[in-house]
């Protein structure tokens, strides 16, 4: 008898279930469960509550650094070949003057390894023996970074930690003209 209504105990728990299931609001028919639900549940794994802008202030490209914790920003000059790196905070819109005298790229292109040295370049409002601007001259690492087999990363340290960042060598923006509606082929 104990054995007979814990089967029905279980199939009435069952037939509720698949009831409540059934039912949806009317305004949620044809949408998926993403769609459907409040926009405070559907947040994905990267979704920190912020604005996850697409470029930086500097109209570069946005480079991840400590799980958001930071952001570099990288803009390369096509006229003079100069790639500028930008130091931004988490949300990617402030800078981020740090105390270093310079940051790295290392790129992997043909199977081989490559580093490039970034020096400091302080901004106007970056206080005494830091910066928040990193620059080279060095054309080769625009030349690389347009590569099809391209790899990338920034390396730098912040607050004596280490940070990594990948570069998405074919996503960089270049800086020309915003006047004249010019896209660099690549």
């Amino acid at each position: 008898m104990k054995r007979n209504f814990t089967n029905y105990l279980a199939l009435a728990f069952c037939i509720v279930g698949l009831t409540l299931a059934g039912c949806k609001n009317e305004a949620d028919q044809g949408k998926t469960f993403d769609e459907a639900a409040p926009e405070d549940v559907t947040m994905d794994e990267h979704d920190h509550g912020h604005d996850h802008p697409s470029e930086g202030p500097h109209h570069g490209s946005l480079i991840e650094l400590g799980k958001e914790a930071y952001h570099g920003e990288l803009v390369h000059d096509e006229k003079s070949g100069a790639i500028t790196v930008y130091i931004l905070d988490g949300a990617a819109k402030a800078s981020v003057p740090i105390k270093a005298e310079s940051v790295l790229i290392n790129v992997k292109h043909d199977g081989k390894g490559q580093q490039f040295t970034l020096a400091a370049s302080p901004e106007k409002g970056d206080p005494e023996g830091k910066s928040s601007k990193f620059m080279t001259e060095d054309k080769t690492l625009g030349e690389l970074l347009h590569e099809g087999d391209t790899t990338a990363r920034l390396v730098l340290e912040i607050d004596g930690k280490s940070f990594t960042g990948e570069i998405d060598a074919h996503d960089h923006d270049h800086d020309h003209d915003h006047g004249h509606d010019e896209k660099h082929a690549h």
